[in-house]
């Protein structure tokens, strides 16, 4: 098993997760299971939320389990490190890049919303899970960032099915603790004021996790390649960052998630 890569894998897991929250589906998830949605339904948040953590590591595993398979066939060919490095390194820094929509577009991608008449129609524990595993397994609904396809990147180039496995697994439970963020939420108010605060933490967020994969694009490139070349990716990763800091991009994206959350929240004040 690559170590690093590894490492490297749950971090990128964790900054992927935290982007996706900020999908439709994912403020969705904040805008209808909260405290107050789920006594409307009579039924308990905390059981809820279990169901759906639940769910949503299920998913994580689906995934990690996915690329356990790719894992095992790197660990047959016995890549050598400094070339498992060098293939992070530029799937890193391309991720950056399309996150930064330097390349002209950028996620989100597959824009598919989770089925909200289940809501009406099954149990919690049913929608619950449900809702989670399509959340933790990363790619059912909507991409929020380049991160997500760099976790089977990082996964299979660890050369464990084990690490992949618990790569996945991290990547869904993070995505799943995200339905907690809702549970102070316990008025109309309450929940209002919560989404204005999330939406304004939404683009920090994004440059956050750009950053991260720019680190780890810099980082390993520094491990492996000539002073000259980690110089050139260096400084394209600060320019990268430049650009995602101080231009506005991708402003159709946050118009199309301020519109579906904004529809979730008439249907739980309903």
């Amino acid at each position: 098993m690559n170590e690093t890569i590894a490492l490297l894998g749950v971090v990128i897991a964790i900054a992927a997760a935290a982007r996706s929250t900020w999908s439709p589906c994912g403020q969705s998830m904040l805008s209808q299971i909260t405290p107050i949605a789920e006594a409307g339904r009579r039924q308990r948040f905390g059981r809820t939320a279990c169901w759906f953590i639940g769910g949503a590591v299920v998913g994580g595993l689906t995934l990690g389990g996915l690329v356990a398979g790719f894992a095992a066939v790197v660990a047959a060919t016995d890549l050598g490190q400094s070339t498992a490095l060098g293939i992070v390194a530029a799937c890193a820094f391309a991720g950056a890049a399309v996150d930064a929509r330097i390349l002209g577009f950028g996620p989100p991608f597959f824009r598919r919303q989770v089925n909200e008449y289940w809501l009406s129609t099954y149990r919690a524990w049913l929608y619950g899970s449900g809702f989670g595993w399509q959340i933790g397994v990363g790619f059912a609904t909507y991409i929020m960032t380049a991160a997500v396809p760099l976790i089977i990147v990082l996964a299979a180039l660890s050369a464990s099915p084990w690490a992949a496995l618990g790569i996945g697994a991290v990547f869904g439970l993070a995505r799943g603790l995200a339905v907690l963020l809702g549970a102070p939420v316990r008025t109309l108010p309450a929940l209002h004021s919560f989404h204005r605060r999330f939406d304004a933490a939404g683009e920090p967020v994004r440059q956050v996790v750009i950053a991260v994969q720019l680190a780890v694009a810099i980082g390993t490139v520094w491990a492996v390649a000539p002073a000259a070349v980690a110089t050139v990716v260096t400084v394209g990763a600060v320019a990268i960052f430049a650009w995602a800091r101080y231009r506005t991009s991708g402003a159709d994206a946050p118009m199309v998630e301020r519109a579906d959350v904004d529809t979730t929240q008439r249907q739980a004040v309903a």
